[in-house]
């Protein structure tokens, strides 16, 4: 049985125990739990991440009470706990997706016909965008964009087409890319690429402008992103990259990125990237993680960022004794999340 001690160092987000209170408000100061942090609908232990939280419910050591629940009426995909078995079974045939009619969509973009932005696609607020490469320089090492698309939040082609690079190219990749020499020889130029898809995201904002939430420019989405932009020779403001490779809860254990092969499959239920590749499934796959990860209802806080300056003396040095004399439960009410949670994106009128 716990000791009085031990539950007063006891922290009320991860469970994890400490000998001193000292060491508990360390851990709340360097930990960033907060009430955006994956959660067991169990035991309501916070997890860093899903996988960590699967590790939780179903890995090699799980919660013995936590896997017995999750396995009679828990969802593999979503991780979410539902009232009964039949509840489970309504809830799954939403929560598992499939490829749709991605296949068509890939015979459409090879004929070229989504080479111009869609005029009647300029309301969107978020977009997915996504890159196939080939292979430059003497051992075709060197990732060179040859198709783009970008998809709205309805799943909808903005624009797609093939990307002559500005280098020669010295293996088309065909197993995984589909791209044959002839696709690319009058294809677009990629820097008129990059202008198109740029004055679209900016959406008539000065890219120098594009400072925070609220304005005309459009949230963009993707797997991986700096890599995409940097071969497009793109640059885009970071306060409204939404990155799949990058946002920690979709991240591993390790804090390592997953692929999106991976995500797609675990939080998605189907597959994708078998055999060649279409950068619409790619789309497809970040807009609906991004989608799903937005949808989460967390409790409201008017400043939900521990680097907000409401919050930056939550932990403070100087507020150690008052802090030590603080229960777990309170230390976990002040703290506040490390990066921005896809949540808020709902709550802000423009997106």
């Amino acid at each position: 049985m716990e000791s009085s001690d031990t539950l007063r160092n006891k922290c009320a987000a991860c469970y994890r125990q400490f000998n001193k209170m000292e060491h508990l408000v360390e851990h709340m100061r360097t930990s960033y739990h907060s009430v955006h942090e994956p959660t067991c609908g169990i035991c309501g232990k916070h997890c860093r991440s899903f996988e960590s939280m699967r590790e939780h419910l179903i890995g090699p050591l799980p919660k013995a009470e936590c896997e017995r629940v999750f396995k009679e009426r828990g969802c593999d995909i979503c991780l979410t706990i539902l009232g009964s078995r039949n509840a489970l079974r309504v809830h799954r045939e939403t929560c598992q997706l499939s490829r749709g009619n991605a296949g068509l969509l890939h015979r459409m973009g090879n004929l070229g016909i989504y080479d111009e932005i869609k005029v009647d696609n300029n309301r969107a607020k978020v977009v997915a965008l996504a890159c196939k490469m080939v292979g430059g320089g003497s051992d075709g090492s060197l990732d060179l964009c040859a198709r783009v698309c970008l998809i709205d939040e309805y799943e909808n082609i903005i624009f797609q087409t093939y990307v002559k690079p500005h280098l020669p190219v010295t293996n088309f990749r065909y197993e995984s890319t589909g791209v044959r020499p002839e696709f690319l020889r009058d294809a677009m130029p990629v820097r008129q690429v990059s202008r198109k898809i740029q004055d679209f995201l900016c959406n008539g904002e000065a890219i120098w402008k594009i400072r925070s939430r609220g304005g005309r420019a459009r949230i963009l989405v993707g797997h991986g992103l700096d890599h995409d932009l940097k071969c497009l020779d793109m640059e885009y403001p970071p306060i409204l990259i939404r990155d799949t490779a990058k946002y920690p809860p979709l991240m591993k254990t390790s804090k390592l990125s997953n692929s999106l092969k991976y995500i797609t499959k675990a939080y998605l239920g189907y597959d994708i990237q078998t055999g060649i590749q279409d950068p619409y499934d790619d789309c497809v796959a970040t807009i609906r993680l991004y989608m799903r990860m937005r949808s989460q209802f967390h409790k409201w806080e008017d400043y939900p960022l521990a680097n907000d300056p409401q919050n930056r003396n939550n932990f403070a040095q100087w507020r150690q004794s008052e802090l030590e004399r603080m229960s777990p439960e309170e230390l976990l009410e002040i703290s506040r999340s490390d990066y921005s949670c896809w949540c808020l994106d709902s709550r802000d009128p423009s997106a």
